[in-house]
């Protein structure tokens, strides 16, 4: 099933989804939204795998992304 903006379920066709939209609009129907609309669990495993993926770096290594990074964001300003 198509997902709306926020993740939330929407009909696949367009009249189903325009049917959808109306009955939310009239207040019909309520929209089922979470307080962010991401899934709680993705964002947990999300914040710990970017420490875990740093601590098994070393440091040349993260001293090199740095870099790369810092060489990518003076690029983008000097254009």
């Amino acid at each position: 099933m198509p997902k709306g903006p926020k993740g939330e379920k929407r009909p696949a066709d367009v009249i189903g989804n325009a049917v959808k939209v109306m009955r939310i609009a009239t207040g019909e129907e309520e929209e089922a939204l979470t307080e962010d609309g991401k899934d709680k669990a993705a964002v947990s495993l999300g914040r710990r795998g970017g420490k875990a993926r740093a601590e098994q770096m070393t440091a040349e290594r993260r001293a090199e992304i740095a870099k790369e990074a810092a060489r990518s964001r003076w690029a983008a300003k000097t254009k």
